[in-house]
């Protein structure tokens, strides 16, 4: 039967159930440490104990907040052998469907040999689990020595991050040897660019020469790529290429002739 959630019943009538679902509808069905806080940073305190720090996180729908720091006991290490242990954020309903949720630390088996992580609970509540656990970091024991945590979730991104990701932003950079510009379109961190432009001077046969032009900020390729653009004559075939350097550099290959008409396409990955 159809039920109004948002809506006034003159009765209590919304669900954590209801609740759950919607953020999980919205957020995703995953568990995702939220982007606020101190995003549950762990900090080593003893060889048997961390400290986790402020944060909120959503497992299964679930909202589940962290107001102030923990203190959580590893048990001790033994010389000679290696184990990992698991810090996880602990969903349970109990009698009478109270439900809760607490920080935990589950032991693996120690071993001389390689460890593995120690098996944990993954029937999602959304899935009618009563218990579920959201691992958060794998802490390492070399006998009695706590290695450096390792952290198992993803930080969610804000709605503004992804906004902004999504909203193209428009620049130009002059193209050498005419008094017409190229378009560039951001987008996220994709750059494209297009043109059709006509020539004002001759070059031919260039071969790697820098010229003054360079590609704004914003749009300058990352350092593991390089801005290409292509520029093809109305002969159809590429007569010319334009290689943008992170630094905004950009050097010139090809040949170009006066008049003619050129178009002009390309795609890279900012920094």
């Amino acid at each position: 039967m159809v039920e109004l959630v948002t809506g006034h019943a003159g009765k209590a009538h919304a669900t954590a159930e209801q609740a759950a679902g919607l953020n999980a509808g919205i957020l995703g069905l995953d568990d995702y440490v939220l982007n606020v806080h101190d995003k549950l940073k762990i900090t080593v305190v003893s060889a048997n104990k961390v400290t986790i720090g402020t944060g909120e996180l959503v497992m299964q729908g679930r909202h589940v907040s962290q107001g102030t720091p923990e203190d959580l006991i590893v048990t001790n290490g033994s010389q000679g052998q290696k184990r990992n242990d698991l810090i996880v954020c602990r969903y349970a309903k109990g009698s009478q469907n109270i439900e809760s949720a607490k920080l935990v630390v589950v032991r693996g088996t120690p071993t001389t040999g390689t460890p593995t992580d120690p098996a944990v609970n993954t029937t999602s509540p959304l899935d009618g689990g009563t218990t579920y656990d959201m691992p958060l970091y794998r802490i390492p024991l070399d006998g009695i020595t706590i290695g450096t945590p390792v952290a198992l979730f993803n930080v969610l991104k804000p709605m503004s991050d992804v906004w902004d990701s999504l909203t193209p932003v428009t620049g130009q950079v002059r193209m050498p040897y005419s008094d017409r510009h190229i378009t560039l379109v951001r987008v996220g961190r994709i750059v494209t660019a297009c043109a059709y432009i006509t020539l004002t001077s001759n070059f031919t046969q260039t071969s790697n020469v820098s010229v003054n032009e360079t590609i704004p900020k914003g749009f300058r390729p990352s350092g593991d790529s390089r801005a290409v653009m292509r520029g093809t004559d109305n002969s159809g075939a590429p007569s010319f290429y334009l290689y943008g350097t992170p630094e905004g550099k950009m050097v010139l290959n090809g040949t170009g002739y006066t008049g003619r008409f050129v178009g002009i396409s390309g795609c890279w990955i900012t920094a």
